[in-house]
């Protein structure tokens, strides 16, 4: 057998190692942004208040199908021009995000309606490179009133009405994970299921990660691996803070709960504590050092204790 030419041999692979400022330097105004995450897990809030310190607006935000209260700190901050996602919650720390509920009350954003399944099936459309992804749960609801972008259309084998759920292509999708390589592979501790969907269905994705490992580490468990090849990779720890990061460290029930406190003073009027916590939280640190720092981690230790306190 002949030696293989240089030009037979497979390409090098091609290190994405980035940072927070650089990518957030690649958004514009009215850009569909996707938020990657669930419920209180896993969101890459190093990123979301980079966000709001660039004062970017107009956004389209896509969340995951059951966002937390990430997207109702963008939507506090005057970030959101539509949201994209069936609930956003806090679970027991918040039935519903405040400001996401004060925007829609009053008209503030849009609301792209569906339901979970509606949610995945127009990721999967964009994911597959389609138009729309056919579906029948919601026929005879009013969720088709609710949202003109759904079209019920005949099946062309058996004739039944079906809804045609159009494809969402996010610009560029942030999601964080418990650990990456340089060359975009993201592990999550757990499925990682939505992140997996809204991955396929971006145009770019940009992880955070709390540790950056080895290539050869990440091949040690390759079914673990959730996200492949993304096209930006970020170190930061703590970086999903104060939401948990499953196997690192577990949600700040305290910091949300303040966080949930002031939201809730704004929408009945009153926003001065959500723009003292705003400047204290987002806008001043101009680090995730700092951020830290401001936070508090000397009293928060205690919140990598995963094993003892879920045991």
């Amino acid at each position: 057998m002949p030696n293989p030419t240089a030009s037979d041999a497979p390409p090098s692979r091609r290190p994405v190692l980035s940072t927070v400022e650089r990518e957030l330097d690649t958004l514009k105004d009215g850009m569909t942004v996707a938020l990657g995450g669930f419920n209180t897990a896993s969101h890459p809030m190093a990123v979301v208040r980079g966000i709001v310190r660039r004062g970017l607006r107009n956004l389209r935000v896509v969340g995951s199908a059951i966002a937390g209260l990430d997207l109702d700190l963008l939507i506090g901050a005057g970030a959101v021009r539509e949201v994209v996602t069936s609930s956003v919650t806090a679970e027991v720390l918040a039935a519903t995000g405040p400001f996401f509920r004060h925007a829609l009350e009053r008209q503030q954003i849009n609301l792209w309606e569906c339901d979970e399944g509606i949610f995945y099936a127009a990721l999967r459309a964009a994911g597959q490179g389609l138009p729309f992804a056919p579906w029948k749960a919601g026929i005879g609801t009013s969720i088709l009133q609710l949202n003109p972008d759904l079209k019920i259309f005949p099946c062309p084998i058996t004739g039944q009405d079906l809804i045609a759920v159009p494809a969402i292509v996010p610009d560029v999708f942030f999601a964080h994970v418990e650990r990456a390589d340089r060359y975009g592979l993201g592990q999550h501790t757990g499925s990682g299921y939505g992140d997996r969907a809204l991955h396929r269905a971006s145009r770019r994705t940009v992880l955070t990660t709390e540790a950056l490992v080895s290539n050869e580490e990440i091949r040690r468990n390759p079914m673990m691996t959730s996200i492949a090849y993304a096209d930006a990779v970020i170190r930061v720890p703590w970086g999903a803070h104060p939401f948990a990061s499953p196997g690192c460290y577990r949600v700040d029930e305290a910091f949300i709960r303040q966080y949930v406190d002031v939201a809730n003073r704004a929408r009945k009027g009153d926003r001065s504590a959500f723009d003292a916590w705003l400047q204290r939280y987002v806008h001043g640190p101009k680090s995730q050092a700092d951020y830290l720092g401001t936070v508090g981690f000397d009293a928060r230790h205690d919140l990598q204790d995963v094993t003892e306190k879920e045991s």
